[in-house]
């Protein structure tokens, strides 16, 4: 299934099983890459939260006019810090950021319950690490991109680069089929 990319700077398309690493500085707002890969295309998409609440998700998809109703998020922050919750069909909720084994089971149930062309975004990667470490960090994004082949998916995963050894930096490359790089001014570039 081809999947197609409304990002500048990048390829027109991508194949299903595709995962994306989007690599920034951490003072540069990442929501309108994030939103322009998530409102194309698609018919199911799984926001994974490692940064911000469900609520804050929310505001974010409905300010970049990202239909909600295709979206169920995934929140990993909310109850680490002690916030109400309400679970629902497009509301989960993780204990807490490096819960590993609920945030890939959970990943694998919106791909195998849902049908058709589905995105998933994980914000951050920067997040999880900070909560556990770079080699269980590593394991767990490996997993959900092998759910992405499986399941015929796309995902894009953000990580700020400016926090991280070159060395930790370059691990995480490796692990996806390309980067979306943005530098301080906005700038977008692509390799794929």
């Amino acid at each position: 299934m081809e999947y197609t990319l409304a990002i500048e700077n990048a390829p027109e398309t991508v194949s299903g099983g595709t995962g994306l690493l989007l690599v920034h500085p951490s003072t540069v707002e990442t929501d309108r890459i994030d939103t322009q890969f998530l409102k194309t295309d698609t018919d199911h998409l799984l926001v994974i939260s490692t940064r911000t609440t469900a609520r804050e998700v929310r505001q974010k998809l409905e300010h970049y006019e990202v239909d909600e109703q295709k979206a169920t998020i995934l929140d990993a922050i909310s109850v680490e810090r002690g916030y109400t919750r309400r679970q629902s069909d497009q509301v989960r909720y993780l204990s807490a950021p490096d819960n590993f084994a609920d945030l890939i089971a959970e990943t694998e149930r919106f791909l195998s319950q849902s049908d058709g062309k589905r995105r998933v975004s994980l914000d951050s990667v920067t997040e999880m690490i900070y909560y556990a470490d770079h080699e269980q960090t590593r394991d767990a994004i490996a997993e959900i991109l092998e759910l992405l082949d499986e399941y015929d998916a796309v995902g894009l995963f953000h990580l700020a680069a400016g926090v991280h050894d070159d060395a930790v930096v370059d691990e995480f490359r490796d692990l996806f089929d390309g980067t979306l790089e943005l530098d301080e001014t906005g700038s977008l570039t692509s390799s794929l």
